[in-house]
């Protein structure tokens, strides 16, 4: 029996006729333990012997695959990689073609949950919302002003599916909206294409959604933002400069930021003191729509990549 492990953490428990079909046709499958994101001596402990992982956001580097990819026995050495997600970030794809592993991941299933996150956690900025619930818990009653999101100018940092879903959903607030992407992406004439630096001086919202974890706003570039401006983060932790981030707010620069994705996760830093910052624990994905939608996607990208079809 050929064994497929899942390392995402919650991968079935909306629809559990997903993994009832991978076990119909008889494979065993080896669930994630753990509840959270594997450590590399986990993985190599849950992964052997197998043929195919669907995949979370751990780290699958080159000796990684080498070690599960040279199974004594052929049958069960990893074939394939199905990432339940958009990033693959995390996988060695140069070591993966060598050692002869097939890779997806599944780009378009995420796309709406992420986009209407991203608009909540705006308006949610705008309005105050979490900072006067903390309040009332605590036993203040206090009322806050806040702005209309209609008429803001938005910049959009990364105009792939997302980012583009994003400018989308902004038209019905008659929003100003321009994006910086390093490749011309088609965006209709109600978004501008414009260079960073212009993004970042003359938006009073920039969200951030592009696909790599390299840094893109640091202190250099949270100086420029428009004093009482706000911040959105809910691509890739890495790509904001936290501690930079956490001064900026300190000072009053920035108005507030909203991130759902951290360098370090779980996140535990200075942030979280901070009564203007709204902070999610990475659930961009995370509805319970998209989750479905995600997970059906990922296991027909395993059975094709084993060459047995879909699992329709």
């Amino acid at each position: 029996m050929q064994k497929i492990v899942i390392t995402t953490s919650s991968f079935g428990k909306e629809n559990v006729d997903i993994l009832n079909r991978l076990r119909s046709m008889g494979f065993s499958i080896v669930l994630n333990p753990y509840g959270r994101a594997l450590q590399n001596n986990e993985v190599l402990e849950l992964c052997k012997d197998s043929c195919g992982i669907i995949a979370g956001t751990e780290k699958l580097d080159a000796d990684t695959l080498e070690y599960l990819a040279r199974s004594a026995d052929a049958r069960n050495s990893l074939k394939v990689i199905s990432r339940c997600g958009t990033g693959l970030d995390n996988v060695d794809l140069d070591a993966a073609k060598l050692l002869g592993i097939n890779v997806f991941n599944t780009p378009d299933a995420p796309t709406l949950a992420v986009a209407e996150l991203t608009v909540g956690l705006m308006l949610d900025l705008m309005r105050k919302v979490s900072q006067m619930d903390r309040a009332i818990r605590h036993g203040q009653w206090g009322k806050k002003m806040g702005n209309l999101l209609k008429g803001k100018t938005v910049g959009i940092i990364g105009f792939g599916r997302i980012g583009r879903k994003v400018a989308a959903l902004l038209q019905a607030f008659e929003c100003s909206l321009r994006y910086y992407d390093i490749n011309e992406q088609e965006s209709g004439a109600s978004v501008q294409r414009t260079g960073l630096m212009n993004l970042l001086e003359t938006s009073d919202i920039v969200s951030v959604h592009v696909s790599s974890k390299k840094r893109i706003i640091g202190q250099h570039e949270l100086r420029i933002m428009k004093k009482g401006s706000w911040l959105v983060n809910a691509s890739r932790g890495g790509v904001v400069d936290e501690h930079a981030l956490h001064e900026a707010l300190s000072s009053g620069h920035l108005a507030g930021a909203a991130l759902d994705v951290f360098e370090s996760e779980p996140y535990t830093g200075p942030l979280t003191t901070l009564e203007q910052v709204i902070l999610t624990p990475h659930i961009g994905s995370y509805a319970k729509e998209s989750r479905i939608a995600m997970e059906q996607e990922a296991v027909e990208n395993l059975l094709k990549g084993l060459g047995i079809g879909t699992a329709k």
